[in-house]
Formats: C-alpha cells, sequence, structure tokens
C-alpha cells in the first residue's frame, strides 16, 4: 500500500502485531487518525514509554525510511533543514565555477530529506525530544509543517510531493506551545499496567519463563510506585527481561535482581537508597520469593 492516507484499522492492528509493538485502543485510534487525516501526530509521555519506538514500527511496518531529527539545546534551524558545503563552494569558486549555490552544494538536513524524499511511500519524519529544544525552533518547526515546504533562497520552494508521516516526541521537560500542540493530533503514553506490561514481555522476550515475566511486572509496579528519581518504564523493563533470559535466570530471587538491577535503575541516588532493605521489601510487596 503506497498511499497511507488509505490505510484501515485492520492494516494498522497487523503491522503492531508482526512488530510486537502492544498498542492500545487508544494508540490504534490516534496513530490511524493521523495517517488518515494528514496531520503530524504529538507523542508525550514518560522516558522509556514506547514514543520513539512507535515511529519506528511505522517506518517498519509499513516498509518506508524513518528521518530521524533528534532535539536538543540550541538546535539551530540550519542543522534542521540544510545548509551548504562550504568547502566545496570555496574550492570551486578558486577554479572558477560560475555558481556555487547549486543542488550539488546543498547537505540536506531531517527536515529537507523527508519533504525530498523520492521512496515508493512517504517517510515516517521522527521529530525526537521536541521539547529539549527551544521555542524559536518550535515555531520553525511549525512552519515547516503547515504547508510541508521549505523556502530555499538561492534554489526557490522545495514542497512535498506527499507530506511525511511525523512523529513528535515529548518527555514532558517543559510545556510544548499551545500552537504546536494544535498543528497535531495528541498522544500521551501513560505507563502499562503490570498486565499489559507482561503482554509487552511474552511479545518481545517469547523465550522468558512466564513466571519469571509476571515476577519481573510485579517488581517494576513496586519500583514505579517508590520515590525514584527515574522509574522504571518500559524500555528499562524489556532490557531487564532480556538480561534475565540472556543469563538464563529461570526464577526471580534477591540475588538475580541485585546482579542485574542495573538494567532498570539508571540513576547513582536510586541505586545508593536500594539497600538490601528495600530490596526484601520491594520484592515482598511484589510478593516474589526472596530466597536465593
Amino acid at each position: 500500500m503506497d498511499d497511507l492516507s488509505e490505510v484501515s484499522e485492520s492494516d494498522l492492528r497487523s503491522v503492531f502485531e508482526r512488530e510486537r509493538y502492544v498498542a492500545g485502543d487508544d494508540v490504534v485510534t490516534t496513530a490511524l487518525l493521523a495517517l488518515r487525516l494528514g496531520k503530524p501526530l504529538l507523542v508525550e509521555g514518560e522516558p522509556g514509554a514506547g514514543k520513539t519506538e512507535l515511529a519506528k514500527v511505522l517506518a517498519r511496518g509499513f516498509d518506508t525510511d524513518l528521518v530521524r531529527l533528534q532535539c536538543y539545546e540550541g538546535l539551530a534551524a540550519e542543522e534542521a533543514l540544510y545548509e551548504w558545503n562550504y568547502t566545496k563552494q570555496l574550492l570551486d569558486a578558486q577554479t572558477g565555477a560560475e555558481s556555487v549555490f547549486e543542488e550539488e552544494y546543498l547537505l540536506e538536513r531531517p527536515l529537507l530529506r523527508a519533504l525530498r524524499s523520492d521512496g515508493d511511500r512517504p517517510p515516517v519524519l521522527l521529530v525526537d525530544e521536541v521539547d529539549r529544544a527551544d521555542e524559536a525552533f518550535e515555531a520553525l518547526l511549525l512552519e515547516v509543517l503547515s504547508d510541508f515546504q521549505v523556502s530555499i533562497p538561492e534554489l526557490g520552494t522545495v514542497q512535498a510531493d506527499t507530506p511525511p508521516v511525523v512523529v513528535l516526541t515529548s518527555n514532558r521537560t517543559r510545556e510544548v506551545s499551545d500552537a504546536l500542540k494544535r498543528r497535531c493530533l495528541y498522544l500521551n503514553l501513560e505507563p502499562p499496567s503490570a498486565a499489559r506490561q507482561r503482554e509487552i514481555l511474552e511479545r518481545k522476550v517469547p523465550e522468558l519463563d512466564s513466571g519469571v515475566a509476571a515476577d519481573l511486572c510485579g517488581v517494576v509496579q513496586e519500583l514505579r510506585e517508590r520515590p525514584l528519581r527515574k522509574p522504571p518504564g518500559v524500555a528499562e523493563t524489556l532490557e531487564w527481561a532480556e538480561a534475565f533470559s540472556v543469563l538464563g535466570r529461570d526464577t526471580v530471587t534477591a540475588e538475580s535482581v541485585r546482579e542485574t538491577l542495573s538494567c532498570v535503575l539508571k540513576d547513582a541516588d536510586d541505586v545508593e537508597r536500594f539497600d538490601d532493605d528495600a530490596l526484601r521489601d520491594v520484592l515482598a510487596a511484589a510478593g516474589v520469593n526472596t530466597g536465593a
């Protein structure tokens, strides 16, 4: 299917199933509307909730390119749109080139690359952690997303033949502007319940013992209730499950949790306060056997 605006709900559910991405009805419906309406999708949630993975799944599932723009403080327009190859321009100017503002000197950056993609299907443009960029960049992004075009003074206006599928993610380190939110469909990914988390583990790490999966999910739920600086998300839980699988651990014990704790606790203060007493308390609250 080349035209993603004609994707059906069953098509999208099949993609999520194939890619082993556990998506609730809210995720399916909002993603479907973004595809059918051609609107950007703004996905917010805690780190590790599966926001970035959603964009990757859409790209893989529909066999199209993923163009990723990683945002950060101080991100400049030329780093997001395009730059000129100044070295080549200087060298060619010295050898008598008539013009050094031609296509061959243009360096595409993610936003322009997504607009000029010539694949069979439109690419998925992932604008990752947009909350880390400043308001000036948001204004630029809003302008690009409004018409899916970019003006290059020396070359003219570049307009997408078919607009890319746009997914923006935010960890809510700051509030994204109302103007950008109005331009997008909105999806908030909450931390999954223990049952949903277990379903994710069973799909992503099918070789993991079901009892281990249940215990790990219980422990993670307990950890999320504690006053941690960085509570574990879906990504950390998956990493933990993979660690148990790789190490061949078929039971969750105080010892196996302690030796793999680096998969779920990734802040020095959290690790320090998680002493043996705290470990036993969490395991007991999760209903896990505390024996070795």
